[in-house]
C-alpha cells in the first residue's frame, strides 16, 4: 500500500471547497441582511464613481433628455415583476407541503419508520425530536460504532501492518470528525444556518464509500466480529445521508419563507421611492453639489439603491441556497468535488 492509498479528502466543508475563507463567509456564514447591505453599498458607490469619472458632468448627463425618468419606470416595472415572480415560485415550492390526508399519512408513516430506524441505530428508545439533537445522536453513534470496530480489530492479531494502518486512519478520521461536528451541533437551533453548516462538515459520503471498500476488499482478512461491527458502522452512516437531506430541505423551505416575508416588507417602500422619484423629483431641481458631488447624482444614486434593495436581498438569500445545493448535489457515496476525483485511483 502506497502513501496515496491513505489519502482521504478533508472533513470540514471549509477545507474541501476551493473558495477562500472570505468568499465562503460571504456565501454562507454572514447574516443575509449584512450581505444585502454590502451589495447595496457597492451599487451606490459604483454609481457615484461612474458618474464622477464620466467626462461629462453628472448634472449635465442627468438633465439631458429624461434618463432618470426612464430609469425609474424600469425600476418600478422590474420590482413589481421580480417580487411577484419570486413570491409565486416560493409559494409553489411551499405548496408541496399541502396534500390529501392519505398523502400526509404516508409521509407521517415514512417519517416515523425512519425515526425508529435511527432510534435502533443509536441505541435509544425514542430518537430525539429536535433537529440538532437528532443529527448529534447519529454522529455520536458513528463514533461509537467506529470505536467498536477498533476494539474488535485490537483483538485480532492476524492483520498485517498495512491493513492496520489503513483501518486506523479510517476510524480515527470518523472519531475526530464526529467529535468536531458534535460540538458544533451542541445547542444549535433549527432555522439558523449553524445546524446545516455542522451537518455539511460531516463528510459522511467519503466515510461510507471507504467503509464499503474496506468491507468488500478485506473481508477475508477481518474477523467475523470486526465485519459485523463495520457493517453496523456503515448502516449508521447510511442513515445520516437522508437525515441531512431532510433537514436541508426543511431549512430551504424555512429560508424561502423568510425571503418571501422580507420581500413583502421591503417591496412597498422600494416601490414608493421609485414611484415618488418618478412623479415628484426632477434632477434639474438639484443643481448644487455636496462634498464636490453633484446633488442630482446623489439623488439618483440613493433612490436607485433603495429601489433595488429587494433585488439585493433576493441575491443574498439565493447565494446561500445555491451554494448549499452545490455542495450537496449527491446523496450517499458519490464524490463530485474536483479535488477528490483521484480517490478511486488512489485506492486501486
Amino acid at each position: 500500500m502506497t502513501d496515496s492509498d491513505r489519502h482521504q479528502p478533508s472533513d470540514t466543508m471549509r477545507e474541501r471547497v476551493s473558495e477562500n475563507a472570505r468568499m465562503l463567509w460571504l456565501l454562507l456564514d454572514a447574516d443575509r441582511w449584512i450581505i444585502a447591505g454590502l451589495f447595496s453599498a457597492t451599487l451606490f458607490l459604483f454609481l457615484l464613481v461612474a458618474g464622477i469619472a464620466h467626462p461629462t458632468p453628472p448634472h449635465t448627463l442627468l438633465t439631458r433628455g429624461d434618463p432618470a425618468e426612464t430609469l425609474y419606470q424600469a425600476l418600478i416595472t422590474g420590482t413589481i415583476t421580480g417580487v411577484t415572480l419570486v413570491l409565486t415560485l416560493s409559494q409553489l415550492i411551499l405548496s408541496q407541503e399541502l396534500g390529501a390526508v392519505g398523502d400526509q399519512r404516508e409521509r407521517m408513516e415514512g417519517a416515523m419508520e425512519f425515526r425508529e430506524d435511527v432510534a435502533d441505530s443509536v441505541g435509544a428508545s425514542v430518537s430525539p425530536a429536535e433537529p440538532s439533537a437528532f443529527l448529534r445522536s447519529l454522529v455520536r453513534a458513528t463514533k461509537e460504532r467506529a470505536q467498536s470496530v477498533e476494539e474488535a480489530i485490537d483483538e485480532d492479531n492476524g492483520l498485517d501492518d498495512d491493513l492496520l494502518e489503513l483501518l486506523s486512519a479510517y476510524l480515527d478520521s470518523i472519531v475526530g470528525n464526529a467529535d468536531e461536528v458534535t460540538d458544533q451541533l451542541e445547542g444549535g437551533t433549527f432555522g439558523a444556518f449553524d445546524v446545516v453548516k455542522a451537518a455539511l462538515n460531516y463528510n459522511y459520503s467519503w466515510k461510507l464509500y471507504a467503509g464499503r471498500r474496506i468491507q468488500e476488499e478485506h473481508a477475508a482478512e477481518l474477523s467475523e466480529e470486526a465485519l459485523d461491527k463495520l457493517d453496523e458502522l456503515i448502516e449508521t452512516l447510511r442513515l445520516f445521508g437522508p437525515a441531512r437531506e431532510h433537514f436541508k430541505t426543511l431549512y430551504f423551505q424555512w429560508e424561502l419563507s423568510n425571503l418571501s416575508r422580507a420581500l413583502l416588507y421591503i417591496a412597498v417602500p422600494a416601490l414608493a421611492v421609485a414611484i415618488g422619484s418618478l412623479i415628484l423629483l426632477d434632477p434639474r431641481d438639484f443643481s448644487g453639489t455636496t462634498y464636490g458631488i453633484a446633488n442630482s447624482l446623489l439623488l439618483v444614486a440613493i433612490t436607485t439603491t433603495i429601489s433595488l434593495f429587494p433585488f439585493t436581498v433576493l441575491l443574498a438569500y439565493i447565494l446561500r441556497i445555491v451554494t448549499i445545493t452545490k455542495r450537496t448535489l449527491s446523496i450517499g457515496p458519490f464524490i463530485l468535488r474536483e479535488t477528490e476525483r483521484s480517490v478511486d485511483v488512489n485506492w486501486d
